[in-house]
Formats: C-alpha cells, sequence, structure tokens
C-alpha cells in the first residue's frame, strides 16, 4: 500500500482518473477537517457562517445524496430522516449542536458507504450506466455526472475548509502530508 493512497494514478483508465480525483479531494478535505475540537469546528472566518463543522455535516449529506438517492432512489439514511429541510441549510447550522465524534463518524461512515456504492455501480455497467435521478425531460443521467458533481462539489467545500483551517491553527498545504491517516 502507498503512503499517499488518495494520489491518483498518473496513467488510469477514465474512471480510475475521476475515482482518483475524487478520493485526492476527500482526503484533502478530511485532511483539513481532521482533529479539531468542538471550538475549531465551530470556528468560522470574517462574516460568513461557514464552519468545518458544517461542512463536515453538509458533506456526509451530499454523499448520502449521491450514492442513495440519486443513484439508486433509495432513502438518505435514517440519521437523516428528523433533519428539519425547511430550515436551509439547516446540515451548515445544526453542525454546532453536535458532538465532534459524531461529525467526523457521521462523515466517515457516508464517505464508506459511498465507496462501496460507487464500486459496485462501476462494476455494473461502468461511467455510462444510468442511475435513478433523470435530468429534464426525464433523460438519462449517467454515473460519470455524479462522480463529476461530486468532485466539483468537494472542490468548492475544500477550499472553504483550506481558509478556515488555516484561521483555525495555521495548516495550510496543498495535500495531506505523506502518512497521513484520519484521527
Amino acid at each position: 500500500m502507498t503512503d499517499t493512497p488518495w494520489e491518483p494514478p498518473f496513467a488510469g483508465t477514465e474512471a480510475e482518473q475521476l475515482v482518483g480525483a475524487l478520493e485526492r479531494v476527500r482526503a484533502t478535505f478530511r485532511w483539513k477537517a481532521d482533529g479539531l475540537d468542538e471550538d475549531g469546528l465551530a470556528a468560522g472566518v470574517g462574516v460568513s457562517a461557514l464552519t468545518i463543522g458544517g461542512l463536515l455535516k453538509h458533506l456526509a449529506w451530499v454523499e448520502a445524496l449521491t450514492f442513495r438517492a440519486k443513484l439508486h432512489g433509495d432513502p438518505l439514511g435514517p440519521e437523516w430522516d428528523d433533519a428539519p429541510w425547511d430550515d436551509d441549510p439547516w446540515e451548515f447550522t445544526s453542525a454546532a449542536a453536535d458532538a465532534p465524534a459524531t461529525l467526523y463518524d457521521r462523515y466517515d461512515r457516508a464517505v464508506a458507504y459511498s465507496r462501496a456504492a460507487l464500486q459496485e455501480a462501476l462494476d455494473d455497467g461502468g461511467l455510462d450506466r444510468a442511475v435513478h435521478l433523470t435530468g429534464p425531460d426525464d433523460e438519462a443521467v449517467s454515473l460519470r455526472r455524479l462522480v463529476c458533481d461530486l468532485v466539483e462539489e468537494y472542490g468548492r467545500h475544500t477550499g472553504h475548509a483550506d481558509l478556515i483551517r488555516e484561521y483555525v491553527d495555521g495548516t495550510v498545504g496543498e495535500d495531506p502530508p505523506s502518512g497521513w491517516r484520519p484521527t
């Protein structure tokens, strides 16, 4: 096993490159969020209400939305059943009431589920396979589109986490250091 398992292949198939890009940005986000206490997870920058705790909860929800609802048409999972969906964006603001261990566990479990669901979908038709979600006029949506959308979502929020983490404790960098693993 490599010391940087999130590094995408230098020459791989389209699926390997897309999954590699997703894994790299997931790892970078998780590294930026790692090891913070309640205060660190609740810290914000300037007038923005974004926090790393809120981003952890939001991305856990996005993982469930992508690989449960959009991929298969399944419910998001019991941890989302009582979510106040009308209080937008509840996942960002409600994270302040969650314990750090709860936020990290929810995120890590969502990613683990998503990894398995993505691999299963790749094995069952590859990136071209249609997913449950449909576009306008009921046009088919491919697994490729879901993965690309998720890479984009992570790119946006990893940038947010980068700025917040630097403010919290000065941690900077583009990728996790060699050998890093989530705590």
